[in-house]
């Protein structure tokens, strides 16, 4: 059990690392951070659309789009979620950014702590050198807290993903996978959350997502996210280890 201070620690070092980090751009994203405990689920459903939209003329032109969604379902001991997303951004005319990601996840709990889960994940993202990642991984969770103020998850297990470069080619490796999911509830109105995942053979992915989720009625809220993500041996066709996102958007709570 984590001391008050430790606590009190958790939620002030991710809105420093919220405040402190810069924007650049977006690439792959392997990590789910929706909460899907069915053991403390208050309705069999719970979902969500998030889309942020910005454009200009004149001078410059430019648009940026950014859509996504979030669905579980609840039973008495298991979870099914189910995640898309969409981002496009051009500038002058010339496409600057395209990507698309879809995901699910089963979740069983073996006890009020323990359980087990699988999850399979797509994604097409050509300026970061993909035509397509496809991975799967399962394996065993621990649920460390699961109050209304934290919710807190690790879990660890094999995968394996198959990747198709825009250059040409094709590989498919055994990979381990493991990922901490964190959330905070800062008032009645906001919470802010952190998820981690890595998936590691000899080239190693480490995704981050820091969100501040702030309601603005009973369907309506705003969202502030930041994601990191790291490439040890990124394709030959973009060669940056490391892209980062920062992001604004409306949600609707369905």
């Amino acid at each position: 059990m984590l001391s008050s201070c430790a606590r009190r620690a958790i939620p002030l070092y991710f809105s420093c690392l919220t405040a402190f980090t810069s924007v650049s751009v977006f690439a792959d994203n392997t990590l789910f951070t929706a909460m899907d405990d069915p053991a403390t689920a208050k309705t069999p459903f719970d979902g969500n659309i998030q889309a942020g939209y910005n454009a200009q003329s004149g001078n410059s032109q430019n648009s940026a789009l950014l859509a996504n969604t979030t669905m579980t379902w609840f039973n008495n001991n298991t979870a099914y979620s189910l995640w898309g997303s969409a981002n496009n951004t051009t500038s002058a005319n010339v496409r600057s950014s395209e990507r698309y990601q879809a995901s699910g996840r089963t979740r069983y709990n073996l006890t009020d702590r323990n359980y087990m889960f699988g999850q399979l994940g797509w994604l097409n993202d050509r300026f970061a050198g993909y035509n397509s990642r496809t991975t799967i991984t399962g394996g065993y969770g621990r649920q460390i807290f699961n109050g209304p103020i934290h919710d807190l998850r690790l879990e660890f297990g094999p995968g394996v993903r198959h990747d198709e470069y825009r250059a040409g080619g094709q590989t498919t490796r055994a990979l381990a996978y493991g990922a901490a999911n964190y959330s905070y509830k800062l008032t009645d109105n906001a919470h802010l959350s952190e998820g981690i995942s890595a998936l590691a053979n000899d080239q190693t992915t480490l995704n981050s997502e820091t969100a501040l989720t702030v309601a603005i009625n009973s369907d309506f809220s705003l969202r502030l996210a930041y994601t990191v993500n790291y490439n040890s041996k990124p394709p030959a066709s973009a060669p940056k280890n490391t892209d980062t996102t920062t992001s604004i958007t409306l949600m609707y709570g369905l």
